[in-house]
């Protein structure tokens, strides 16, 4: 569905068993996702160092698989890499079903690595989009 410019989309809750979000929070979606697998560091006060590998990146979050837990609203540093640098940056724990987490950046990134990211990877999902159409 297309929305009009400016114009969040609106998610429904995740009902899975296991879903966990911050209290009273209502998810929306400004910028899509893109599956991305790449090693991820958190760095979180309460539980250490964990590692563990990305899932998907959007301009505004990060989706990880991590193998311990994070208490949902922490704030916590991440170190990942991406084909355009490496990325450190500070984000709130907004979700978690099960070992995968979501991460929303809570402040802007200076390098632009994720942007460029994220803009390369809508690039080459709309040409395999294009090139599935056109068979």
């Amino acid at each position: 569905m297309d929305y009009p410019p400016g114009r969040s989309q609106e998610l429904e809750a995740d009902d899975q068993p296991g879903a966990k979000h911050s209290p009273g929070s209502v998810e929306l979606r400004r910028h899509p996702r893109f599956p991305l697998r790449a090693d991820i560091r958190v760095y979180s006060r309460n539980a250490g160092l964990l590692t563990g590998y990305t899932v998907d990146i959007s301009e505004s979050g990060i989706s990880a698989m991590l193998k311990l837990e994070l208490a949902i609203g922490e704030l916590v540093d991440l170190e990942f890499t991406l084909p355009y640098g490496p990325v450190a940056i500070r984000a709130m724990v907004r979700h978690r079903t099960a070992f995968r987490y979501g991460f929303q950046f809570v402040e802007p990134e200076p390098e632009g690595a994720i942007k460029a990211t994220c803009s390369r990877l809508a690039l080459l999902q709309g040409n395999e989009e294009d090139s599935a159409r056109s068979r």
